[in-house]
């Protein structure tokens, strides 16, 4: 047996930097990859889509040259060989460039194979079993699949298999109103597809406020993206030439969508399953999430859960967070905790949704007040100038501490823009002080003080 001081199971966004740090402080480290490096991240989510989105966004410009004085001869046809050829080239500089650093970490030693567990802090990996005085499991998620009638005989595609496209759909339907379907639906209709989306609840983004949700909804039905909402899938067919139809169970419309490709974007489903977790004493909830606590310890001692396997967050940076709590709390005895974080992430259509902290629907379920500031994109400047002026700022205020506890900013640039917020909730800071702060003009940033500034006319 193989002896450690730590055992990372897993290359996502915690699992390289935690080994860094821990072998930089003397520890003996094993890391254990069953296949690409990098994890959700950097092979099939945030760097290849912001790849896509990135030209999604150069065809949107072309499209729309014309309004910019611009004149484009000819025809622009995408190219979805070249598009995917740029992004695989990314993804593999990424995906090379941390198994280079990794492997070259002193103190480390890289196992590949798949990690399963044989008893308490111990593994095994091909022939070989390692046991470690700390144990921290890293093993990421992926597309969650429905038990939807007709799957089994339908090609469908999830937010994996879609990076493998070389052809474009002629007609894209995406199951699933959240962040991952708008994203494909937007990309995929920019490229040219006729888009279809099929949501089962009254709005998109269902955890969002539905000023918000109907923005979203604006935006891409402006781009000719069809939406359903209120729509139960029942069943996937096969239909006539090659389609696929989706018969619905649904208040309004038509019964079914028919289309030649189908992507099921309805959730993750963490990679936790064939671990052998029973035999080390870690206990999962029910949809297989790993418990953990607010330091992200198990129900096993010296074993820990980070990144999206332990439903604390689904995120590449509360992934990384995590690596930064395990770790201060480790070496440093810091007593970092999950719930000093705010939550923040962002939808990257175009223009992108930031939000931070509360939604208003959360804060009236905690039975918070709250004061709201708001302000249109068509007041701010540079949005005009940019000619990109769709959406809205707006902002939670605790009318007690004067603190901002909410904030989301729909609209060019706000995924930036939103972080100069964050950093005065984190300060706690009363809006007040945001709202004498001076920025740079032309930007997005500097409207948020003159929308916080509403509330003084209150």
């Amino acid at each position: 047996m193989n002896s450690y001081d730590a055992i990372i199971i897993g290359t996502g966004q915690a699992g390289p930097s935690l080994a860094a740090r821990l072998a930089a402080a003397g520890m003996r480290v094993a890391v254990i990859e069953r296949g690409k490096f990098g994890g959700t991240c950097v092979n099939t989510g945030c760097t290849p889509t912001k790849t896509l989105v990135a030209s999604a966004y150069a065809a949107r410009v072309v499209q729309r040259a014309a309004e910019y004085g611009v004149s484009v001869t000819g025809s622009a046809p995408i190219d979805l060989s070249r598009v995917k050829a740029r992004k695989d080239a990314v993804v593999e500089q990424s995906r090379s460039s941390l198994e280079s650093w990794l492997t070259s970490l002193a103190n480390v030693n890289i196992y590949r194979g798949h990690a399963r567990f044989v008893a308490p802090r111990t593994v095994t990996v091909g022939a070989e079993t390692l046991y470690g005085e700390h144990v921290y499991i890293d093993v990421g998620g992926r597309p969650t699949v429905p038990g939807l009638a007709g799957i089994s005989r339908v090609p469908y595609l999830t937010s994996d298999s879609m990076m493998e496209l070389q052809a474009l759909p002629e007609h894209l339907i995406v199951v699933g109103g959240g962040y991952v379907g708008l994203e494909f639906a937007q990309i995929y209709r920019r490229f040219g597809s006729r888009v279809s989306v099929v949501e089962m609840g009254s709005k998109l983004l269902g955890r969002e406020d539905s000023d918000v949700s109907d923005a979203v909804s604006g935006i891409l039905a402006a781009e000719d993206i069809e939406i359903r909402l209120d729509a139960k899938c029942l069943a996937l067919e096969r239909g006539e030439h090659e389609t696929i139809r989706l018969r619905l169970d649904c208040r309004e419309g038509a019964r079914t969508v028919t289309g030649t490709h189908v992507l099921l974007a309805v959730g993750r489903t963490p990679n936790t399953d064939d671990l052998g977790l029973e035999r080390a004493g870690i206990e999962v909830d029910s949809r297989g999430y790993i418990k953990v606590d607010e330091a992200l310890k198990t129900s096993a001692g010296n074993c820990y859960a980070l990144g999206d396997c332990n439903g604390r967050g689904a995120f590449t940076h509360t992934a990384y967070n995590d690596y930064e709590i395990v770790a201060d709390n480790l070496l440093t005895s810091a007593n970092r905790r999950v719930s000093d974080r705010i939550p923040i992430y962002a939808l990257f259509i175009d223009p992108p949704l930031a939000r931070a902290g509360l939604t208003e629907g959360e804060a009236h379920r905690a039975a918070r007040k709250t004061r709201v500031a708001r302000w249109p994109m068509t007041a701010v400047a540079r949005a005009r100038e940019k000619g990109e002026t769709q959406g809205f700022m707006k902002f939670l205020i605790d009318p007690h501490s004067r603190a901002i506890i909410g904030a989301a900013i729909l609209g060019v640039g706000g995924d930036e823009a939103v972080h100069s917020v964050l950093d005065a909730m984190y300060a706690q800071l009363p809006y007040t002080a945001v709202r004498h702060g001076v920025r740079i003009h032309p930007t997005v940033s500097e409207l948020i003080p003159t929308a916080l500034g509403e509330l003084d006319s209150d």
